[in-house]
């Protein structure tokens, strides 16, 4: 199986950190989205990684897609929990992580427009996203060892996938002195064990 990815994806290493547990070999195939002979519309219409291609030819996206497959492909401990509470809980933790991330994204990307083209609104509008969904996480990881049932699931994950993005784009959040780790300090002590996986390790954003 071979994975199209950018290194720089939270989507795409949240696969990649899936895969590293769960002990399953992808052939890894960096692509540059901008570049127009990029591959990616060829296997996803969307033009978007991650893409997961199997070895029949036929191709898997969005990450929430791969990761399932994933999981239920190798045998051992499940990464989504089976029974469907714990289940809907973890990818409820997933939605609002990928979420947080899709609103980072969409910051860093008005940001890079030509100053004259950019909307500060916008900017502000997508970073507010980001700010009010780390406050909810923050919350909800206080006194927990995991995100689900105590137990390293892919809530946790994506968790850590989206923080890893959000440290290498907006360390210290906009119009305050204070870094993301200070103001939501729950977080930052979980993102500090999950940074210590070999799956973390081998995956970390390029800066």
């Amino acid at each position: 199986m071979k994975l199209l990815h950018t290194p720089n994806s939270p989507y795409a290493r949240k696969v990649r950190i899936v895969a590293l547990e769960k002990h399953i070999d992808l052939e890894l195939q960096e692509v540059v989205l901008a570049d127009p002979a990029c591959i990616v519309s060829n296997h996803n219409p969307l033009g978007k990684v991650p893409v997961l291609i199997l070895d029949d030819g036929d191709n898997l996206y969005d990450s929430r897609v791969i990761v399932e497959y994933l999981d239920n492909r190798a045998p051992g401990k499940h990464l989504i929990p089976q029974d469907n509470t714990s289940k809907i809980a973890t990818r409820r933790w997933e939605a609002l992580s990928d979420g947080i991330a899709d609103a980072a994204i969409a910051a860093m990307l008005e940001g890079r427009r030509p100053s004259e083209q950019q909307s500060q609104a916008i900017i502000d509008r997508q970073l507010q996203k980001v700010m009010r969904g780390l406050e909810v996480l923050n919350l909800d990881i206080t006194k927990k060892k995991w995100c689900v049932n105590e137990t390293f699931s892919l809530a946790d994950i994506a968790l850590g996938c989206m923080l890893g993005y959000v440290d290498l784009r907006f360390k210290h959040l906009p119009s305050n002195p204070e870094s993301w780790q200070d103001k939501y300090p729950n977080l930052a002590k979980h993102y500090g064990i999950l940074v210590k996986r070999p799956s973390f390790k081998m995956t970390m954003p390029i800066p």
